[in-house]
């Protein structure tokens, strides 16, 4: 029976962590040059409604470091819904793939492509949920504590689809996740329910930024106004001024805090630059780590 990755949540915990593990273990093996062919020539549809940078390299480099290769499509090619269903558009691909990956903005097309498609799904990026990165995230945060024991994970910025990726990602994995946004910019509020509901981690909602990151061991932010968003970058600052990541709210966590963005950042307006610069910033850990955890995921999928 084949399985996608929509979300973290389409892992059970244990799946997780044996991921991530394997993700550590893969990029040991890739900086000894050691490439396994696992995909054996597989090929993977890379399909980009999105711009990207980090995406896109990291899973064209990942897909031939496992031995396959991919073809890069854009919204030119596939219009999901528009010029061929979404139906067909997935009966086909599954015919010439050995799994679909998409970057898109409705996530609900990504589910419905999944639903019809023979091949395994990856969601590279929806409007909801980036899943992958979380995976990146956690590798790095596994990689620099050594553990996941006691956790505490700060975000602060606006409620979108990182931070809903947070919250279900502590449906999988114990911590405390605390919050920090305003009252205008709050997560998904259904993701945020089942999330509380699941009794797993702790989630607590913030409109201070140092109350929120108070005890943080990882400190995590992104843009404030995501791609296709930027519209609507003016009233994003009037309401998340005070969330910005400065050397002020690091002061305020612990004193080995771990600082994290997605990126692409954008210095000076959601964190600062003497902030991106400290030796406990990650971020470029973060992006290596998503060919690795990414490859991971692909083997976990096609390989089970």
């Amino acid at each position: 029976m084949k399985r996608d990755f929509l979300s973290i949540t389409d892992f059970t915990t244990d799946e997780v962590l044996e991921t991530l593990h394997l993700a550590i273990e893969m990029k040991e093996k890739t900086k000894r040059g050691e490439h396994q062919n696992i995909l054996n020539g597989g090929v993977g549809a890379l399909i980009f409604h999105k711009q990207s940078l980090r995406t896109r390299c990291s899973f064209e480099v990942g897909f031939q470091q496992l031995g396959g290769s991919s073809v890069y499509i854009t919204n030119q090619e596939i219009e999901l819904g528009k010029r061929e269903s979404i139906h067909d558009v997935a009966k086909v691909m599954s015919r010439y793939f050995s799994v679909i990956c998409i970057r898109t903005f409705s996530h609900s097309d990504v589910e419905e492509l999944a639903h019809h498609a023979e091949v395994p799904v990856v969601n590279m990026l929806t409007d909801l949920l980036h899943p992958c990165q979380l995976m990146a995230d956690m590798q790095t945060i596994l990689e620099k504590r050594g553990h996941f024991d006691n956790l505490k994970v700060t975000y602060l910025g606006d409620g979108n689809n990182m931070t809903n990726s947070w919250l279900r990602t502590a449906q999988r994995i114990p911590m405390h996740l605390s919050i920090g946004t305003s009252p205008e910019t709050l997560p998904d509020a259904a993701i945020l329910k089942e999330t509380k509901a699941c009794g797993i981690s702790e989630v607590s909602i913030h409109h201070d930024a140092q109350a929120a990151v108070k005890d943080a061991d990882v400190i995590y932010t992104d843009v404030w106004a995501s791609m296709g968003a930027k519209d609507q970058i003016d009233t994003k600052v009037a309401q998340l001024q005070k969330f910005q990541v400065n050397m002020d709210v690091v002061n305020a966590a612990k004193k080995d805090v771990i600082v994290m963005h997605c990126l692409p950042a954008e210095r000076g307006r959601e964190i600062t630059a003497d902030v991106m610069d400290l030796p406990n910033t990650v971020v470029f850990d973060e992006a290596e780590n998503r060919l690795h955890a990414q490859k991971a995921v692909l083997v976990k999928l096609i390989k089970g």
